[in-house]
């Protein structure tokens, strides 16, 4: 995940059509393939409605790697007992949420000084925030819930706020021990100052064959104001975007956006796979507020629940 690319680019809604051999197309694309619901034809793999944090399924804290120390941004994500005494993780009662729960995950500005385990911020005042990041592997390479292809998807509520920066990605299983070379799916990176925006992106860091796409995704709605599901489909070495199960386009073709893995093979022939992560970092990319205000202290992203179709 990567907080210096441009996600300013913006998605219209408009398809381009063409007609041929009887059927509406998109590109060459039959227009039922474009629309339908990336869940049709495949089964519920892995289904997390969070009624707990359950720590065999989920790990707490930085991001799994061995490249550094898994911190990003100006937050310092939290181990699942807590830092500094805050603990980010709740289970919380939601009527907007499917079965009446939610994670919460939050973040607070802590404003001292802090004894967060290999964080760099603890000591400078801007970076003094506990926040939080699950996922479904550990940095000694556990992989305790991963899959090669399938629809991911998430149904979240994004919050506002001037630095929050909340995310569902997805990471090679390889990344963690072999870091030379990863390959990262992020399915929404939302700045919380844009509530209408996020981007999506595909990153295969390192060489040989670093590779990067992106795109700003403009929502046509507030998506600071309620849950909305977002998606992705990895189908080989092809990987399409989903917002509300609707394709997400490409504002210069009108295309449903569809990127290339370029390691797919080097996927396979590894037997590798991806895992997810759910993070709400702080950015560091933007200037701190000044002043920062009382209701922005702290601040929540709620998670409906997380899904695997296969």
């Amino acid at each position: 995940m990567t907080t210096t690319t441009s996600r300013r680019g913006i998605l219209i809604g408009a398809a381009a059509l063409a007609a041929g051999g009887g059927l509406l197309l998109t590109g060459n694309r039959p227009v039922a393939e474009e629309t339908r619901d990336p869940t049709e034809g495949r089964a519920l793999a892995f289904d997390e409605n969070f009624a707990m944090l359950d720590p065999a399924i989920w790990f707490a804290g930085p991001k799994a790697t061995t490249f550094d120390s898994g911190f990003y941004g100006r937050s310092a994500f939290s181990r699942i007992e807590g830092e500094e005494g805050f603990l980010p993780y709740e289970i919380v009662d939601d009527a907007a949420a499917g079965n009446g729960k939610a994670l919460q995950i939050s973040a607070r500005y802590i404003g001292r000084p802090m004894n967060v385990p290999n964080y760099y911020g603890n000591n400078l005042p801007e970076f003094q925030w506990i926040s939080g990041n699950i996922q479904t592997a550990k940095s000694d390479g556990t992989i305790m819930k991963g899959w090669r292809q399938g629809y991911f998807e998430v149904r979240m509520w994004v919050p506002a706020h001037p630095l929050s920066f909340p995310a569902f990605w997805l990471m090679n299983g390889r990344s963690i021990l072999y870091p030379k070379t990863s390959i990262e799916l992020d399915v929404i990176e939302q700045k919380g100052f844009e509530p209408t925006q996020y981007g999506l992106y595909l990153h295969e860091w390192g060489q040989p064959g670093e590779h990067h796409e992106g795109i700003g995704m403009h929502a046509g709605t507030d998506i600071t104001k309620g849950y909305f599901r977002y998606g992705v489909s990895v189908d080989g070495g092809r990987c399409r975007f989903y917002f509300e199960r609707k394709p997400i386009r490409d504002p210069k073709t009108q295309q449903a956006v569809e990127w290339t893995i370029g390691r797919a093979a080097e996927m396979d022939a590894q037997d590798d796979v991806f895992w997810p992560l759910i993070t709400l970092a702080l950015q560091s990319d933007v200037p701190f507020p000044n002043p920062l205000r009382d209701e922005d202290r702290e601040t929540r992203l709620r998670v409906d629940y997380m899904r695997v179709y296969t």
